[in-house]
């Protein structure tokens, strides 16, 4: 079931929304909805480049390795 939600912002902001809705085809709503969950994503998960940087780094991989419980 989907839920309503009333959002207040200033004029300009909407124009930035709508205008950026209008090249996507969709509407301001849909458009909103879209943006907030891609960066959510963004922010929650590792991009394949992050993740090699992450892997890559030698001294950061043996302090985890230190702190992290081992898996059973």
């Amino acid at each position: 079931m989907s839920k309503s939600l009333t959002l207040h912002i200033k004029d300009e902001i909407y124009e930035v929304f709508r205008k950026a809705a209008q090249t996507e085809n969709r509407s301001v709503p849909n458009f909103i909805e879209t943006a907030a969950l891609a960066r959510i994503c963004e922010q929650q998960f590792t991009d394949d480049v992050e993740l090699d940087e992450i892997l890559s780094d030698q001294n950061l991989m043996e302090r985890m390795k230190r702190v992290l419980p081992k898996p059973s």
